[in-house]
């Protein structure tokens, strides 16, 4: 029976973080990954996404992307990129390989997969939260009779021409989303609060900076002495735009769903034919449950490390496993850490 240093779980951007300094250390692992192809959630963003750094901040540790013909990497752009790191360090990894439950046993883990049983003296999930969308709950949301769709299965506007289209959720995807179905439908943007937008010439490069103090404990501003958040949109191109046509106007939540739309909190109603909800993730952790470590919807940490485990690691997953962990910039910086524990934690 062969026993792993380490399984991986997941083979998204935080999958291949961590593979990429397993490596380097010089560790026995493998990557379970129930895609079929390397990209992770990306493999199921909207088609014209796009993101908000330019390529030198949108990379990897290790190997930075190529540059291509945009200033901002397209979706496709990233998805090769992350095929070409995968190509570049030969990261061995199994793919169409959900994992099912990890067990805790002696001296390691049992990790039941479709494609068979692995074990393992460590276990780092990396999962993400793609896989687990959050759509909040309003009254008599089962009568509506049109279309709901969360933002992880919006692909582009063909079947929107048209339609009366409310856009609920006020972080960049609501407002690039918003920006692309507004030249063809009747949108309504609705947000909790007022969206809050980083000025013009902000964009990831200066949230990457501003991760980069915060994860060595300085309180950093950007080189223009704006404090940038993680919260803010980023006014990339599109939403630019929008913002010129005079669509970037949010109204505060509804307060109900009737037959045909939405009621607001003044009684008045408005048609409303398709829903897409921009309303986040929460952690993808179904197959950890096994373990019964879940509170909340979280794993209680230090660093990336499980307090009540002290051989599982969960990257990637927010703010509750390091300071930008889910995202292209700021996952590189946990990864390092991570491995750096596991190397110490095998050799005790």
């Amino acid at each position: 029976m062969k026993i792993y240093d380490t399984l991986v779980i997941g083979g998204g951007q935080a999958g291949l973080s961590v593979a990429y300094f397993l490596r380097r250390h010089k560790l026995d692992y493998l990557i379970l990954d129930d895609q079929d192809q390397i990209g992770g959630a990306w493999l199921h963003t909207w088609d014209s996404l796009k993101l908000f750094s330019p390529t030198e901040y949108s990379s990897l540790s290790g190997w930075g992307m190529p540059k291509g013909n945009e200033d901002y990497p397209s979706k496709t752009h990233f998805v090769s990129y992350l095929e070409q790191y995968q190509a570049r360090y030969d990261f061995p990894i199994k793919h169409n390989t959900p994992v099912l439950a990890v067990y805790k046993i002696d001296n390691g883990f049992k990790v039941e997969t479709t494609s068979g049983t692995f074990y393992s003296k460590t276990v780092v999930s990396a999962t993400g939260t793609a896989q687990a969308p959050f759509i909040p709950k309003y009254p008599n949301e089962n009568e509506f009779s049109g279309i709901q769709i969360h933002s992880s299965d919006y692909r582009n506007t063909e079947d929107l021409i048209g339609k009366n289209v409310l856009i609920v959720g006020g972080g960049n995807s609501g407002a690039q989303i918003l920006s692309e179905v507004s030249k063809v439908a009747n949108t309504q943007w609705v947000t909790i609060k007022a969206p809050c937008y980083l000025p013009d010439a902000i964009d990831g490069r200066y949230l990457f900076n501003d991760a980069t103090d915060k994860f060595h404990g300085h309180s950093g501003k950007t080189s223009s002495g704006t404090k940038a958040s993680l919260s803010e949109i980023v006014m990339v191109e599109s939403v630019r735009d929008a913002r010129n046509r005079g669509v970037l106007h949010a109204r505060r939540p509804f307060s109900s769903f009737y037959e045909r739309g939405i009621i607001w909190e003044d009684g008045t109603k408005t048609p409303v034919d398709i829903v897409i909800w921009c309303t986040g993730f929460k952690a993808n952790l179904k197959h950890l449950k096994t373990l019964g470590l879940t509170e909340h919807n979280q794993i209680a940490t230090i660093g990336t490390r499980a307090i009540k485990l002290s051989n599982l690691w969960l990257v990637g997953y927010g703010s509750w496993t390091g300071f930008a962990s889910a995202t292209i910039y700021g996952v590189g910086k946990t990864a390092r850490q991570t491995v750096k524990d596991i190397a110490a934690f095998l050799v005790r």
